[in-house]
């Protein structure tokens, strides 16, 4: 460990007022523009939403009544019979010609590949793609695929966002801030749910919580929400009667519909990857797949028309505590082998809404079985509880919920549920059904957001307070004789720092002592290193010492002193960046029994902060 970690450095009038103009956040005014280029994106987003759900219900009607007409249609009311098994086989057959001669971005539900195109494609989206996606996805659910809208909605917003971007001179990260502002906006427009669509955005598409991305996204959301409103009304999508306030008792049976929900989801995500394998191994192009997967919709729909289609009445059904008994074990089960079916057949279609009807029966179930009161709660707590597991986004499980419902009774238990199923799947699971796919692909994501260490950390807190210095004047042949003793101060670094009169004027490396000593053995060090180099301050954070290296391309700072800039009073170099970590990594993992308590030796100082000793800095 660096012995610089285990002192304070001393601070000037110029550390404190550099101190004082350090911010909490990095956003500036270019956040205003980025508002403005979100409110078209919003308003767009809503236009297109009310387009897929007018495609929806009219491939709906057209495949299953044989009528033009963009009404909402049941499924449960059609007369085909056993014909109806070839709707859906039709509709995968459509798909899977699209996605081979169109774009196979069209595959699956839509989330992957937004989080693909944000993380490693620097938010650009094809045009086509914005076109093809909701077509795609309105055939697969006009023909009886068991999807929801939300998948299809959140690519295609992001798509709208990525395009618009890139009329205007943005960086990618100012353009992955309107893509995802365009995937939440369309989210909002056909939920309702303006909060949830932007929780949606930090715990799944941004990867950063920064006001920069998320005043823009929530200026999406919110112009989404109004637009919405002459477009698809402003009423809830599943309103309910209120429920009666939850004591203890009630919120002990939201755990326990949290957990085996997280298990169910479990179960859920393996069977979907397991049958996308299954289809992979078929001998057979893929671009037949969406038919052949069409084909076990069909037939899952002649058992149980519930299956087919977006199911939003059997989802209000649940919450309204309408559907019990073996018809929920009957929904449970075909649902979940319909949908995880069709989804691994690479077919066009969300995720969202399955997952609600799937976990609402959960629910449902587990209050008939208890005993309890109130079956619509319980649906709404699997719900919230499938939602926020399986996709690893628990906030956004219990808001989306209490926006298609607006009952505010059930938040406490919302919370519990979610949570509850959270824990299970990060325990159970070491991907998400949203990451898997990507994982498959030979890409890795990390969900955990946490504050940068250099970004928390300064120079002046982790520097060598006494670096290895010599007078210009030295030879390079005399400074390697340095370097060569036993115990030298100058063997431990890569670098010296030059000198003259005392002030710095420069550094010399062992590459430039390398580079200089076969030819003359006599220059000095000043001739052989380099004159006037860059240097930090002790108060810059180490994000801006290691911005300044990365751009010059070199791998050590002197520290001089903000008011006198050659006055040596340290040096940063690799080792003492990596030094910073590895107390972090230590924070993190090195567990202490009774700190406080225990006898031992006193706790030390790191800069501003308080620290324990690592075992490096109680060796003698």
């Amino acid at each position: 460990m660096n012995p610089a970690l285990t002192k304070t450095h001393a601070s000037t009038p110029s550390d404190h007022h550099r101190r004082g103009n350090l911010a909490d956040f990095t956003t500036d005014r270019r956040v205003l523009f980025l508002c403005a280029l979100a409110i078209p994106i919003g308003a767009m987003a809503a236009l297109v939403a009310k387009a897929l759900l007018w495609l929806i219900a009219v491939f709906t009607n057209a495949a299953f009544f044989l009528r033009w007409s963009s009404a909402p249609a049941v499924l449960t009311g059609h007369h085909f019979g056993w014909w109806s098994v070839l709707v859906p086989v039709l509709g995968g057959g459509i798909i899977g010609l699209m996605a081979r001669y169109g774009s196979e971005k069209i595959r699956g539900h839509g989330i992957p590949e937004a989080l693909e195109a944000i993380l490693l494609g620097r938010s650009l989206i094809e045009p086509k793609v914005a076109i093809l996606k909701p077509v795609s996805s309105a055939i697969s659910i006009g023909t009886g695929g068991p999807f929801g809208a939300e998948g299809p909605i959140i690519m295609t917003g992001g798509a709208i966002g990525s395009i618009f971007a890139q009329l205007f001179h943005l960086t990618s990260a100012e353009r992955k801030t309107l893509l995802v502002a365009g995937a939440a906006a369309g989210m909002c427009a056909v939920f309702a749910t303006p909060i949830a669509a932007v929780l949606l955005a930090v715990e799944l598409l941004l990867f950063e919580w920064k006001p920069r991305s998320f005043i823009p996204v929530a200026t999406a959301s919110v112009i989404a929400s109004v637009v919405r409103i002459p477009l698809l009304g402003y009423a809830p999508i599943f309103p309910v009667a209120a429920h009666a306030m939850l004591g203890t008792p009630a919120l002990l049976l939201a755990l326990l519909v949290g957990i085996c929900t997280g298990f169910v989801s479990g179960v859920l995500t393996a069977l979907v990857y397991g049958c996308e394998d299954t289809f992979a191994k078929l001998p057979i192009h893929w671009m037949w797949s969406p038919a052949l997967g069409g084909l076990f919709v069909g037939l899952g729909g002649l058992l149980d028309p519930r299956v087919l289609g977006v199911g939003y009445e059997t989802i209000h059904g649940l919450l309204r505590g309408e559907i019990l008994g073996a018809a929920l074990v009957g929904l449970i089960l075909a649902k979940g082998i319909v949908w995880a079916i069709a989804l691994g057949s690479g077919t066009s279609g969300g995720v969202l809404a399955p997952l609600l009807m799937i976990g609402g029966g959960v629910g449902a179930l587990l209050g008939v079985l208890t005993g309890a009161a109130q079956p619509g709660l319980w649906a709404m707590v699997g719900m919230a509880a499938m939602m926020g597991g399986t996709m690893r986004a628990p906030l956004t499980g219990m808001i989306f919920l209490l926006e298609l419902t607006h009952d505010l009774n059930a938040l406490p238990a919302l919370l519990v549920g979610s949570v509850a199923a959270l824990c299970v799947t990060v325990l159970l699971l070491k991907r998400s059904i949203l990451t898997e796919k990507l994982a498959r692909r030979g890409q890795h994501i990390t969900r955990e957001y946490a504050v940068d260490v250099f970004e928390l950390m300064r120079v002046g807190e982790v520097m060598d307070p006494a670096p290895p210095v010599i007078p210009a004047a030295t030879t390079t042949a005399e400074l390697l004789e340095r370097i060569a003793e036993p115990g030298s101060g100058y063997a431990r670094r890569q670098a010296t720092l030059i000198t003259e009169n005392g002030d710095l004027t420069g550094i010399i490396t062992r590459g430039d002592l390398l580079r200089a000593q076969p030819s003359n053995g006599g220059v000095t060090v000043l001739q052989a290193g380099t004159a006037n180099p860059v240097t930090a301050f002790a108060d810059d954070t180490l994000s801006e010492a290691m911005s300044k290296m990365l751009q010059r391309d070199i791998g050590r700072l002197p520290v001089v002193e903000r008011s006198a800039p050659r006055k040596i009073i340290g040096y940063l170099g690799r080792a003492e960046i990596l030094a910073a970590r590895m107390h972090n990594e230590e924070e993190e993992h090195r567990r202490e029994k009774r700190p406080f308590l225990a006898r031992g030796p006193a706790r030390v100082e790191i800069g501003s902060r308080q620290s324990f000793p690592s075992k490096t800095q109680l060796i003698p």
